[in-house]
């Protein structure tokens, strides 16, 4: 296995990070250590949990992990879904966002079926 650097999903998911980042900046204060914490809670447990499935060579237990994963990039969009239903955030930013968090679901669904395929 690679340095997790080197994996495509952790560059996609630091890109996530870097943006949501930025989004976040322009909720409400009411909503900062409420909606906004929880979305970047998940998120950055979204790289760690990636961080942890690279380090793991236990193949029942990295597809264990990429689960869990799944779940927070799951719970991610729901957070984001919630913040555009309330006006945080534009339509431009919500289909932004969306296909980040699409495209490092699929880059997890990669990872599993090769994993599974091992």
């Amino acid at each position: 296995m690679t340095d997790v650097e080197g994996l495509v999903i952790y560059k996609q998911f630091l890109d996530l990070i870097y943006y949501t980042e930025n989004i976040l900046l322009k909720y409400p204060k009411s909503e900062r250590f409420a909606l906004a914490n929880e979305i970047k809670t998940a998120t950055y447990q979204g790289m760690r949990t990636i961080i942890v499935a690279q380090k793991t060579y236990n193949k029942q237990r990295r597809l264990e992990i990429l689960n869990n994963l799944d779940v927070e990039l799951k719970m991610i969009k729901v957070l984001v879904r919630v913040s555009h239903k309330k006006k945080y955030i534009s339509n431009g930013n919500y289909a932004a966002w969306s296909k980040k968090i699409t495209d490092n679901a699929n880059l997890l669904g990669g990872w599993i079926n090769s994993c599974l395929k091992q």
